[in-house]
């Protein structure tokens, strides 16, 4: 199966809009922040990718979602919460965290982070039994990128969920690069086969038209959830920045050419005014965010931060 092939962008409602742009700024904010030495530690951006979060957000409202290392899009079109998620990375007051995951590691509702290659799929699977179990009704969606299967805990865990049909959504951000090796130069064969190896549905998508993706996924979902049919689907999508935050391999040719692909450009040229004026007032929200969080006193560790609403 192949969503998003050859057609034409559609535009995704304001909320969506807001949600994909704030993203993007956001993710522009931190590398400009880290260049002018305002922020410490690491940080992997997902620019170029916000339109998958964007897209499963709401079917997954009420799910497990196990973030990556570049998952900053992945909290942000969940909760909308860049004062949060920035006082986190800068380790001020109102963190998520309190301040001790930083960019990586966040815990809330739900939803956890993890910069260990791998470590979240047998946790997903752990979860999926969980619910499967207890008969909640939930899934569990778990990110990867394309760089993260060469890893063996993948493979057993993509085997457990195999064999005990447990409900697991894992979601492939392909981007063609792990950290700076392309991917034909680390991984044989394709996920497709991997995935099929274990009796696995596989679902690829190579567009990034957020109402048709979510569309052609939210029966996928559905299947995931009702019949305990783990899924792996994987967005075949570009990583327009540096694996973190400022180690970008590739030559300027390349990426300019990703950058010309991406979806910002194609709403920008489809929407005209309209968009770049809400692209302008988003951009300055997050801008008096940053400001309103780099003022604030540092964080200071509260027990149970960031523990979760539920099981």
């Amino acid at each position: 199966m192949t969503a998003g092939t050859a057609r034409p962008v559609r535009a995704p409602d304001a909320a969506d809009l807001e949600s994909l742009v704030a993203i993007r700024h956001f993710e522009l904010l931190l590398l400009r922040l880290f260049s002018e030495g305002r922020l410490n530690g690491t940080t992997h951006t997902c620019l170029g990718q916000e339109y998958i979060p964007v897209a499963l957000a709401p079917l997954l409202a009420d799910d497990f979602v196990l973030s990556n290392h570049r998952g900053h899009g992945h909290y942000l079109a969940r909760f909308r919460d860049p004062a949060g998620l920035l006082a986190e990375i800068m380790g001020r007051a109102g963190a998520v965290c309190s301040g001790v995951g930083g960019s990586q590691h966040l815990r809330r509702e739900r939803f956890l982070s993890t910069g260990v290659q791998g470590q979240s799929l047998p946790v997903a699977v752990g979860m999926g039994l969980h619910c499967k179990r207890t008969g909640d009704g939930r899934l569990v969606a778990v990110h990867t990128g394309d760089g993260t299967w060469g890893e063996g805990a993948v493979y057993e865990a993509l085997n457990m969920a195999a064999l005990w049909r447990v409900p697991v959504l894992v979601v492939v951000e392909h981007n063609g690069i792990a950290q700076s090796t392309p991917t034909h130069l680390q991984m044989a064969g394709s996920l497709r086969d991997r995935a099929a190896a274990f009796g696995i549905d596989f679902l690829e998508v190579t567009g990034h038209d957020v109402p048709e993706i979510r569309a052609r996924l939210a029966p996928v979902v559905r299947r995931v959830r009702e019949e305990h049919r783990p899924t792996v689907v994987q967005f075949t999508t570009r990583r327009l920045g540096p694996h973190s935050k400022g180690d970008d391999t590739r030559d300027g040719e390349e990426v300019a050419a990703l950058w010309a692909a991406d979806w910002h450009q194609e709403l920008t040229a489809r929407l005209g005014a309209p968009f770049r004026e809400l692209d302008a007032r988003v951009r300055a929200e997050i801008e008096r965010v940053a400001r309103e969080v780099e003022a604030r006193p540092p964080a200071t560790w509260t027990a149970g931060a960031g523990a979760p609403a539920d099981p």
